[in-house]
């Protein structure tokens, strides 16, 4: 069995935006010569998602929508955990959105749904933020 291990670094210059992903995870694939497996993609900072979805503008915003309404940016005052920071709203987003993605590998190639792609959705962003990629198989 092989194993590969790699950080994807991203910058992302709004609060919140979605970061598509995928083309830099099938690099990955690629680089690590495997071609039966899995795949792990995780968020490695706990105001940050990796999740699985169509790659549609309105659907990005429905969820960015949607969000808003279960757990509201502003008024900061309303979460305790505001203090030093004012990201409440984006831990409690993330656990919403997921921490992870496992895909399994088949051929050579992510087994995924004809409409599925990997996202990087940053929830507290405007700074430096890193995805782990840890891919197993042979």
């Amino acid at each position: 069995m092989k194993t590969y291990r790699k950080e994807l670094w991203f910058n992302a210059p709004q609060r919140r935006q979605i970061i598509h992903i995928q083309p830099e995870i099938e690099a990955c694939l690629r680089e690590s010569g495997i071609k039966e497996g899995l795949l792990l993609c995780n968020a490695m900072h706990i105001t940050a998602s990796v999740f699985i979805n169509d790659n549609e503008g309105g659907l990005h915003q429905d969820f960015e929508t949607w969000l808003e309404k279960l757990a509201p940016e502003k008024p900061y005052s309303q979460y305790r955990h505001n203090g030093y920071e004012d990201n409440a709203d984006a831990h409690l987003k993330r656990t919403i959105m997921g921490r992870e993605v496992v895909v399994a590998i088949t051929d050579g190639k992510l087994d995924l749904g004809p409409w599925e792609q990997i996202f990087y959705y940053e929830l507290d962003g405007k700074r430096r933020k890193r995805v782990l990629v840890k891919i197993i198989g042979a």
